[in-house]
């Protein structure tokens, strides 16, 4: 099979790349990057190595897939990445809209043009940040939980099948607001499917909870776990900012070659409803880690340091978002296999063995 990687060049296409390489599956593995992103280059080589061959252009342009080859399956891993993203005062709204909204249309094209099946890579961030923010929770071991069971009277637009101690399903809500990067993600899972039932083509959403592992580019606002090893391994500045500044606000934890099981199936599946074309990828509640956490980890790991207290609310930010992939089992028998202590080792032997890395993928 011939795949295409949008964004290879990037965290999660230059690791589900390697990872196809090391299946021994035999596909053939093309990839498309604009080098924009600030460590890219840096994985250009070995993937050239790897047999992947790659092309330079700008997902936002048509044009620059008009030379593309025929491919049997695309992967979309281009993305902008950041909630902040368009509201930071370092990125344009209009980018990340051409980016993640425009940049999906011109692949689907791609696809229907050359009669492809699709995966797009999305996110936890599609789901509404009002009735997550007013989620009652309790602070247990230094972490965010939610306060179960629900009471109907608290958080009414969320059906009791929405939200679990296994996390959030695919029925919690989707309604605005959800950041303006979950909204291009929104939309292109909207118009992925669209494309799939008018035009006959395979198409699977795959909702990714926080992806994490060795080599991801270190920021705060796009891959916490990377940043703050890296940061605290370096005894860089770090904070705990909002929700009282005591760092109890949870992400779950995921490392992108975990995904390869259920793509592999994806890419001869039969055909499915549109329902069961959606899906939460995630490690889940047994993943899940506070930044206090984390810090206790570093702190036995790498050393002790200090973390400082802003207790300002920072935009869309939310206390506590898990994700349950029971839907992801049901339908491709498919569990995480990367626990987090191993991905968190993984973060630190990488920042150790590249002191710059901060620098180099995240210039300020």
């Amino acid at each position: 099979m011939r795949i295409l990687i949008s964004g290879v060049c990037g965290f999660v296409g230059s690791t589900l790349a390697r990872a196809f390489d090391e299946s021994g599956a035999g596909h053939q593995l093309l990839g498309f990057d604009n080098f924009i992103r600030p460590g890219s280059e840096t994985n250009r080589a070995e993937l050239k190595r790897n047999g992947v061959k790659l092309f330079h252009g700008d997902l936002r342009a048509a044009s620059d897939l008009e030379t593309l080859p025929a491919v049997d399956w695309v992967i979309d891993a281009a993305a902008n990445p950041s909630v902040l993203a368009g509201v930071d005062g370092r990125t344009s709204s209009r980018q990340l809209v051409e980016h993640n909204l425009g940049g999906t249309v011109n692949l689907l094209e791609f696809c229907k043009l050359h009669r492809a099946g699709f995966t797009l890579l999305s996110t936890s961030r599609v789901y509404a940040i009002n009735p997550l923010t007013a989620l009652p929770v309790d602070v247990h071991d230094h972490a965010f939980r939610p306060t179960l069971p629900l009471s109907p009277s608290l958080l009414p637009a969320v059906p009791p099948s929405a939200l679990t101690r296994a996390g959030l399903s695919e029925y919690f809500p989707t309604s605005a607001p959800v950041s303006l990067y979950g909204a291009t993600k929104l939309a292109s899972e909207a118009l992925a499917l669209e494309y799939g039932e008018t035009f006959g083509l395979p198409v699977f959403i795959n909702r990714c909870g926080v992806l994490a592992g060795a080599g991801q580019f270190g920021r705060a606002d796009q891959g916490i776990f990377a940043y703050w090893i890296n940061a605290w391994l370096r005894r860089r500045p770090l904070k705990y900012i909002g929700f009282g500044g005591h760092g109890h606000q949870v992400r779950d934890c995921l490392h992108p070659r975990d995904l390869l099981p259920a793509l592999t199936q994806q890419f001869a599946a039969p055909t499915l409803a549109a329902g069961d074309r959606i899906a939460n990828f995630s490690g889940g509640a047994a993943s899940a880690r506070s930044l206090r956490q984390l810090s206790d980890w570093c702190s036995a790991n790498l050393g002790a340091h200090t973390v400082g207290i802003d207790a300002a609310p920072r935009p869309f930010d939310i206390p506590w978002l898990v994700l349950d992939s029971a839907k992801a089992t049901r339908l491709w028998h498919w569990h995480p296999t990367t626990p987090t202590p191993a991905i968190l080792n993984e973060i630190a032997a990488h920042a150790r063995a590249h002191p710059d890395w901060l620098d180099l993928s995240a210039p300020l």
